[in-house]
Order: C-alpha cells, then sequence, then structure tokens
C-alpha cells in the first residue's frame, strides 16, 4: 500500500493546482485585467500569467495519467517493492517541482529538465513493469 501515498501526493498537487488557477482567474476578473464575456468561450483570453495556471492544470492530465495507470498495475501485480515506491516519489517531486517553476519563474529551461526527469523516471518505472510481467 505504500505506492497509494505517492498517488495522494499527486492528486493533492492536482487540487492545489486547480485552486490555484481558479484563484488566479476570480483575481484577474476582479481586477479587470479581463472581463467575463472574453472568457465566457476562450479561457485563451485571460493574460499569460492566468494563463500559465490553466496549462498546468491541464499538465496534471498529461503524464500523470501514465502514474495513476502504472500504480494501479503495480498494485495489481505486487510489484510494490521498496525501489518502485521511491520512484513513484522521485515522480511526483518531479511533478512538484515542475508545477511550482512553470507557475512562478516559468524559466523554460529549467521547466524542460524538470518534466525530462519526470519522465525519464516514469519510463523506469514502466521497464520495471514489463520486466516483473515477463518474468511472472
Amino acid at each position: 500500500m505504500a505506492l497509494v501515498y505517492p498517488v495522494l501526493a499527486q492528486i493533492l498537487l492536482t487540487f492545489v493546482v486547480l485552486f490555484a488557477t481558479g484563484r488566479a482567474r476570480v483575481g484577474s476578473l476582479m481586477a479587470g485585467r479581463v472581463k467575463m464575456d472574453d472568457i465566457a468561450a476562450n479561457a485563451g483570453a485571460f493574460p499569460e500569467d492566468v494563463r500559465r495556471f490553466g496549462n498546468n492544470f491541464a499538465n496534471q492530465f498529461e503524464t500523470p495519467v501514465l502514474f495513476y495507470v502504472l500504480v494501479g498495475i503495480a498494485i495489481f501485480i505486487r510489484a510494490t517493492d521498496v525501489v518502485m515506491v521511491v520512484l513513484a516519489w522521485a515522480y511526483v517531486a518531479t511533478r512538484v517541482a515542475h508545477a511550482f517553476v512553470h507557475l512562478t519563474s516559468n524559466h523554460v529551461p529549467t521547466r524542460f529538465r524538470i518534466f525530462v526527469a519526470g519522465v525519464l523516471v516514469l519510463l523506469a518505472m514502466w521497464v520495471l513493469i514489463v520486466i516483473r510481467l515477463l518474468t511472472a
């Protein structure tokens, strides 16, 4: 069950980004930076700094989906050893770091390096699962 905790942490990150997105959007409306009619059918009308929040929220449903599926399979086939747990936490740490950079400085080279690190961790986890399935 140790793999459930990183999943819960990733879900928590998703909710934190969701609420931050809402706060940024409402704040831009209240400050008059954008009008309701402008965003009614297109969130692209939000100012760039506000769009980053929505973009990051969308990011929480890209590679994390592969993470959720992987953890479900890992638990099902009992591939929940310490290596898998450490890798799961490493993946979540990269997602937190990616969100932090995306929502603050948005330094693209740093954000990209963090993203690649997370994808490599996720790939390593999938390789371990496939090896486990092939050798079972």
